[in-house]
């Protein structure tokens, strides 16, 4: 049973690259409804299913990521939107899990990180426990993805 980061990153560094895309899918999807850009969930289906994803698709989906990123990023400015930064940490856990294999170090843990980030601000009254609900959920989805390897 997992039950702290440190069990929970030491599972997933066991994991192949495909296998942490597929994992982090599971990650993001949990979050997926913080972002409005529906290319981000494009992105998730493309790490989902990256074991038949080729390197063009995988490289467009990066593309895609980043630029969903970075047009949230833009948009959450001065004015401390949090909805809008809620998404940026969403689409920047799904480009985690697409990124490119030489840059692709621990993909599963970025994206985990990340949705937890997306997760506070979305929920930002409610910070803490925001955070340590999706790690308790994220740590139940690896249980259950492990089981089913």
């Amino acid at each position: 049973m997992i039950m702290s980061d440190t069990d929970f990153r030491k599972e997933l560094e066991q994991l192949s690259l495909v296998q942490q895309r597929r994992v982090g899918a599971v990650f993001v999807r949990n979050v997926l409804a913080l972002t409005a850009d529906p290319a981000v969930a494009k992105v998730v289906d493309v790490a989902a299913n990256a074991e038949e994803a080729g390197e063009d698709e995988l490289a467009l989906a990066f593309k895609n990521a980043k630029a969903a990123a970075l047009e949230s990023h833009t948009r959450c400015g001065a004015d401390s939107d949090w909805q809008a930064q809620a998404g940026y940490f969403v689409a920047r856990a799904a480009s985690a899990l697409v990124a490119p294999a030489k840059q692709a170090k621990a993909p599963a843990w970025e994206a985990a990180a990340n949705a937890r980030m997306a997760r506070t601000c979305g929920m930002i009254e409610s910070a803490d426990a925001t955070m340590h609900e999706e790690s308790e959920a994220q740590y139940r989805f690896l249980e259950q993805f492990l089981n089913d390897i």
